[in-house]
């Protein structure tokens, strides 16, 4: 009784398995026949360094964004932060509502709270799902006491 069991579940696993593998390699093939697009390439001595944007099949992937400019307060960092998110999500054809995925970055977690003030509700009614963390020692690049990231479909 035993090794029938045992036979019985190691048929169904390899089928499950067989199944997962195989829908895996539909997925990758179907990627691999969509072209990636680059936006917005920033350059560094005119060799390309990355692109504010990457659209690959019906997501896109938007780079970090940050503020650079005084002043040096969370929430008007964070307004800027999410103009620049909406703005690039726009030309890429997506919007702040077809966000799956958000990661930020503070520069101190006492900010988190402030952040939050003006992060809520401008991703609609079904907000994405969001890694916060503060980072360690150096900041945030360019003096941002916020930098957000984010992944879309169109």
């Amino acid at each position: 009784m035993e090794t029938q069991r045992r036979s019985i579940l190691k048929k169904m696993l390899a089928s499950v398995a067989g199944i997962s593998v195989m829908g895996l390699s539909a997925k990758a093939s179907y990627l691999a026949k969509d072209k990636k697009e680059t936006n917005n390439i920033t350059t560094h001595n005119d060799v390309p360094l990355f692109s504010g944007s990457t659209k690959l099949g019906n997501m896109i992937f938007i780079a970090g964004k940050g503020a650079h400019v005084a002043p040096f307060e969370i929430k008007a960092h964070t307004e800027i932060v999410l103009k620049e998110l909406e703005e690039e999500l726009k030309r890429a054809g997506s919007s702040m509502e077809k966000v799956l995925k958000v990661n930020v970055y503070l520069n101190d977690i006492a900010d988190y709270q402030g952040m939050n003030d003006v992060y809520k509700g401008r991703f609609g009614k079904n907000p994405p799902v969001r890694t916060t963390v503060a980072v360690a020692k150096g900041g945030v690049p360019g003096n941002s006491l916020v930098e957000m990231d984010c992944i879309a479909y169109l």
